[in-house]
C-alpha cells in the first residue's frame, strides 16, 4: 500500500502491518477501515472457495474482495482453498453444523495461513471480522478462543469490531493498537455495522452476512453421496456438488444435468 496516497494513513502514523481476512462482507470491510484510521498497514487475504456465496468459486469472475480492497486501497492476496481444505470438509476434527459446514475447523484452516502470510509479510498480528455471538456455531466465546489457540495466533489475534468484549491482545497491550477505538458489537444483527458504514461513507462491501453452500441441506447431500461412493474424488467432483441437478442411478453411476 502506498501510504503517501492512502485518504486514511500518513506516512508519519504509520506503525506497523497487520494481515486481514477479507471476505468482502461487511464485517471485515469495516474491521479493515478501523485498523487503516489507526495507520496500520493491511495487507487482505481472501480465500475462494466453490462453496462461498460471497465470493467467485474460481479465479477468473468478478471478485467482490478485490473491488472492496480496491475501495479501501489496500493490497489483497487471493487463494483458492484445495484438496487439503477439501479433506477437512469430508473428516472435520471439531464437528460440521447442520449441514456439511465444518465451521470451526474451516476457520482454523484459514487462519492458519493467514498466520504463514503474517510470517512471511512481516506483519505483527491478523485481524479478522468476526463478531461476538453473530455465528452460532464458531462464533460464541469459547469457540472463539478454540479458534485462536489452534491457528496458532494466540495473543496476534485481533477481532476489532468486537474486541472490548474480548481479552485484549498482544498489539493492544503493546498500544501498537488503541483499544479505546475498537468497539463492542455482538450478535446476529447488521443494524451496528451497517449504521457504522452509513457513518464512515464505507458504500463498497458485499453481502452483508455472507454465506456458505456447505450449509445447503441439498449440497450437503451431494457431498455425502461424493465421499461415500467415490473414493478417488478430486475438486473438479467437489464443484460439480454445486452445479446442475443429480441423480443417483446406481452405485457407480450419478447423472448431472445443467440446469442452463
Amino acid at each position: 500500500m502506498n501510504t503517501e496516497q492512502h485518504p486514511l494513513v500518513s506516512p508519519a502514523v504509520v506503525r506497523t502491518k497487520a494481515v486481514a481476512l477479507l471476505s468482502g462482507g461487511l464485517d471485515s470491510t469495516l474491521a479493515i477501515r478501523l485498523m487503516l484510521e489507526q495507520g496500520i498497514e493491511i495487507l487482505a487475504v481472501n480465500f475462494i472457495s466453490p462453496f462461498c456465496t460471497c465470493s467467485p468459486r474460481n479465479e477468473a469472475s468478478c471478485h467482490r474482495a478485490t473491488q472492496v480492497a480496491g475501495s479501501l486501497r489496500v493490497e489483497i492476496r487471493i487463494f483458492s482453498k484445495g484438496m487439503d481444505y477439501m479433506r477437512i470438509v469430508e473428516h472435520p476434527r471439531f464437528g460440521r453444523g447442520r449441514g456439511m459446514n465444518p465451521c470451526i475447523d474451516c476457520r482454523i484452516y484459514t487462519l492458519r495461513k493467514a498466520g504463514q502470510i503474517m510470517d512471511e509479510a512481516g506483519a505483527a498480528f491478523v485481524i479478522t471480522g468476526e463478531v461476538l455471538g453473530q455465528r452460532p456455531m464458531s462464533q460464541h466465546r469459547s469457540a472463539l478462543e478454540l479458534i485462536e489457540r489452534e491457528s496458532g495466533l494466540k495473543g496476534k489475534l485481533l477481532r476489532p469490531l468486537s474486541a472490548h468484549l474480548l481479552d485484549p491482545t498482544e498489539p493492544e497491550l503493546s498500544g501498537l493498537v488503541d483499544r479505546t477505538k475498537l468497539l463492542a458489537i455482538q450478535g446476529r444483527s447488521r443494524k451496528d455495522q451497517l449504521s457504522l458504514a452509513q457513518e464512515q461513507g464505507v458504500e463498497v462491501f458485499g453481502c452483508p452476512a455472507g454465506g456458505c453452500l456447505l450449509t445447503d441441506p441439498v449440497i450437503a447431500r451431494r457431498l455425502s453421496d461424493l465421499f461415500l461412493r467415490c473414493p478417488d474424488w478430486n475438486m473438479q467432483d467437489a464443484r460439480l456438488t454445486t452445479l446442475g441437478r443429480h441423480f443417483r442411478l446406481d452405485e457407480s453411476l450419478k447423472a448431472i444435468v445443467g440446469r442452463n
